[in-house]
This record gives structure tokens, sequence and C-alpha cells, in this order.
């Protein structure tokens, strides 16, 4: 039996007593709760709003599939498309809104879910980097005859297409970020290293009342609407279900590699035209609670960020949100839409824009 295999078989304890240690409630019980979904490790149970197609290929010696929706235009077709790129605690779903505005505006629009993520193949053992997903995706993409696309990253999804755009410029006609994380380097800057064993420690205490709690001040500037309970729900079945470990486990790698590979010392290279849209009250920073208290209150400052990122891009506009967070395509999304539809349309670098 592998050290892998091993080890899966010892979590199970290891879980228990840490819960037993600092008086968290076990899993099982977290799975009673009333109205308590509980998903697949590949978010099996969870309905997409568009059907969800999979796309079949090898990637460091195994063989993996990738979830993705391909939304044809609703109205009439501009011959564009576009490609969507969700964060670390997001999934394509998450996307719906802007699926519908963009093909209503006559894009093609193609919604995937990494590799590691959601509805996708979460492999053992996988080398995640930032490379590797872009290379992953421009496959993808190559799979479905697309040679040129429109990338719209967001959060963590914004460090993937910035490394997609270095990568692949030509590919690239137009390149937006939305609260992108990676715009400091947050080690550089005092949060210390943390192990991957460190890493999935904290997977072992996600349920859904953190979620919710974090997801209100960070993403929604304190506020709550009912309609955002179901993106919390995504992510927390998944925890609740026959495949936490699984989950667990590609979770605490994909947060190393946001951790560990910045792309922030590479702006200048970025040769598309970058549309920065940013919350000024976003104060996302990975590993921000880790740090002392001095650095980090330093950190997560998006409306200096946003600034300081959008004068080192070649080609860039930024547009401020004031009043809104972490999601202000789901927070705020007339606003937001109107936003990135005026700038797909007219990709011009300008001064800073609020809205």
């Amino acid at each position: 039996m592998s050290a892998g295999h091993k080890s899966k078989m010892r979590r199970p304890a290891i879980r228990l007593a840490l819960a037993a240690a600092i008086g968290f409630a076990p899993v099982a019980a977290l799975a009673q709760a009333a109205d308590a979904p509980v998903y697949g490790p590949r978010l099996e149970g969870f309905e997409y709003p568009f059907p969800v197609q999979t796309w079949r290929f090898r990637s460091q010696g195994q063989d993996l599939e990738m979830a993705y929706m391909d939304v044809r235009p609703t109205g009439p077709a501009n011959g564009r498309t576009v490609v969507l790129l969700h964060g670390k605690n997001f999934c394509a779903a998450t996307w719906e809104g802007t699926i519908r505005v963009l093909a209503g505006a006559g894009f093609r629009v193609i919604a995937p879910d990494q590799i590691g993520f959601c509805k996708s193949s979460k492999p053992a053992g996988y080398q995640f980097t930032f490379e590797q997903l872009a290379g992953n995706t421009k496959a993808l993409l190559a799979s479905l005859g697309i040679e040129r696309a429109i990338l719209i990253g967001h959060s963590t999804g914004g460090m993937l297409a910035l490394r997609h755009a270095l990568m692949f410029p030509t590919s690239v006609d137009q390149l937006v970020l939305v609260d992108p994380i990676g715009l400091e380097d947050w080690q550089a800057k005092g949060v210390p290293w943390l192990s991957l064993d460190g890493w999935l420690a904290r997977e072992e205490h996600v349920t859904a009342d953190n979620i919710r709690a974090y997801e209100r001040a960070t993403y929604y500037t304190g506020n709550w609407d009912p309609a955002y309970e179901r993106w919390v729900q995504m992510l927390a079945g998944m925890y609740r279900g026959p495949g936490r470990d699984v989950v667990m486990e590609s979770s605490a790698r994909l947060y190393d590699m946001i951790a560990t590979q910045p792309v922030y010392y590479q702006f200048e290279r970025v040769a598309p035209p970058v549309l920065l849209m940013i919350g000024d009250k976003d104060t996302t920073a990975i590993g921000k609670d880790l740090a002392p208290p001095a650095v980090r209150g330093t950190l997560g400052d998006y409306p200096a960020l946003g600034k300081a990122a959008v004068a080192r891009f070649p080609h860039a506009q930024l547009i401020e949100f004031p009043d809104l967070g972490h999601a202000p395509q789901i927070e705020a999304p007339s606003r937001f839409h109107e936003a990135l539809l005026g700038w797909l349309q007219h990709p011009q670098a300008g001064p800073p824009q609020t809205r």
C-alpha cells in the first residue's frame, strides 16, 4: 500500500482528534444540519445553470476530465468567444449571471472548472501550477476549435488569466481581471510560509458557517442576500460528502500554488489590453491571518493595489466600484455588466473610472 493511501486511511482519525482538541464538532454532525446538502467530490448533485460537457485528456500520467459549459449566443452572434476563469472559492456555475449577459450580447461563452475544482477531476498527487492550468485551458480551447478568445478571470482566476496571457499572448484578444488576487506578493510583504500539511490542517475546519462569515465580510461588504447562500452550500456540500478527503487535499495543494507562484513581477510583459475591475471594499490576501498584526494591516488594500497595477500594464484601464467587495459581478451585477460590456466594445486605456 502506498504512503498516500496510508495517509488517507489515517486522516479520519486525525481529523476527529483535532476536532476534539480544539472544540470543533465532528464532520458527521455537520451533515445532520437542517437544509445541509451533501455533494460528491466532483460536485455530484449540484446543478449547473447550463449543460455541462466533459473534455477528457491525459496530464502528468493521469487520465483526467475537465468539466465546462459551452454557451452559444442568444443574441445576434458577434463571432467572438469569452472564456470565464473562476476563483478559488468559486466554480464555473458562479458565473451564471455573466454568462447570460455575454451570451445575450452575442458572445460564445466557455466556462470551465479547472482541474482540482468543482466538477472536474481532483487527481491525487497532481502538481498544480498556473502554467499547467493555463496549458490545460489552452488545450481545451484547441479541442473546441477556438484559436483566439477574450479572457475574464476573477480572484484566483485573475492570476490564471494573467499567466495564460503571458504564455499565449497571441491567443488572447482582451484580458479582464475582476478583483484578481496576486496584485501583491504576500510572502515578500511578510506573510509566513505555510507547509502543505499546514494548508491541509486548515481545510479540516471548513464549514458552511465560516464560509458564509468570510464571504459576507470580504465578498459582500458585510451585507447578505439569500441568493448568496447557494454558493456557500455549493462549497460546503463537498466537505460534507463522501469525498471530503479528496476535496481537502486538492484544495490544500491549490492554496500552496496560489501562495508560492506570484505573477506580480511580470505585469509589464502582458501584451493584450487589460481591464482591471476592482471592488474597493475588497481586502482579500492569501494567508493574511497568519501574518503579524503590523503586516496584516498593510495587505489587501485594493484601491491602492489596483492603481499601482494598472500603471504597470502596457495597455490598461481601471474601473473601481467604491462600495463593492471581492465579487462585484454577484453583488451588483447590473453595474458590473454595464461596465464590462462597454469596455469589451471599446477597450481603450484611460483614466480610472468609478461605478
